[in-house]
């Protein structure tokens, strides 16, 4: 039952941050304020809900170093995407023609806060958290970073190969980032950084979500593997790469530090769990 209600008070937040985000949609800073309101209230109603039905602390996503963490993971996001347009601007597929719209920056960086809190307590948080603790950590990465490049499925712009370069640049990179700290943060660093350069920034589709217009006036051509397409640059195989090989750094790491649950303990775990009850 601990799934179902985590599940159901993520996914309320989700819904509700989303209806508010249209609802002032076109008012960048109105834009602002409710896609901050609704990051923090995820992590309020996350910590809440997990300590009510785990009685247990929410060490993930505890305050104490909280924002070095958000700090790490936003300059490892931003940099990724930004290796990503340094490659497509010196093969001539990304070009800016002067400044863009700062005010429209400033709604995305409350769109894109929002989104990338209430998305990383859903997947990371719960799914990932709960499917580990079954089928050990690798089937868990596999089978919600499928579920996360799936979800995206359901934007304006979407395609198959858009979905399968979500799932392994980002549900595994974000998911490893989160095996490597076993906290929030810095998965939520990393998934705002990434979004908010893309939108906020260089003015790039997220998605194929018909983002708006950040602060570069810009535009892209050339080869769909490339850049993406209407998907936008997480579709480009620049993207794959170097979410993959963050993906390998952040497990690297999550070795060293023993945070890896393999499907045997991960089994003996849950066999202990029952016989405790």
């Amino acid at each position: 039952m601990r799934f179902i209600w985590q599940l159901l008070a993520v996914v309320a937040i989700s819904i509700a941050g989303g209806q508010g985000l249209a609802a002032v949609d076109g008012n960048p800073w109105l834009q602002l304020v409710v896609g901050s309101l609704a990051a923090v209230l995820a992590i309020f109603v996350y910590g809440w809900v997990v300590r009510r039905t785990e009685h247990r602390p929410s060490t993930e996503v505890g305050l104490e170093g909280a924002a070095p963490a958000v700090g790490q993971g936003l300059l490892i996001g931003a940099a990724m995407f930004s290796a990503v347009i340094v490659n497509l601007f010196s093969s001539g597929h990304y070009e800016v023609d002067g400044l863009g719209s700062p005010t429209g920056a400033v709604g995305l960086f409350g769109f894109m806060a929002g989104a990338a809190v209430t998305e990383e307590v859903l997947y990371r948080g719960v799914l990932f958290r709960i499917v580990e603790e079954r089928t050990g950590t690798w089937i868990a990465l596999i089978l919600t970073g499928l579920l996360f490049g799936a979800s995206h499925l359901l934007n304006p712009n979407a395609s198959l190969w858009g979905a399968f370069a979500i799932a392994i640049e980002a549900g595994g990179m974000l998911t490893a980032a989160y095996v490597a700290t076993r906290r929030l943060w810095v998965p939520i660093g990393v998934h705002f950084g990434w979004n908010f350069a893309a939108s906020g920034i260089f003015s790039t589709e997220v998605s194929g979500n018909d983002t708006p217009q950040g602060l570069l006036n810009s535009s892209m051509s050339g080869p769909e593997l490339l850049t993406g397409g209407d998907f936008g640059p997480e579709g480009s195989v620049y993207a794959i790469l170097f979410g993959v090989l963050v993906t390998i750094a952040f497990m690297w790491l999550a070795y060293r530090r023993g945070h890896v649950v393999p499907r045997r303990r991960a089994d003996r775990n849950d066999d202990t769990t029952r016989l405790v009850r």
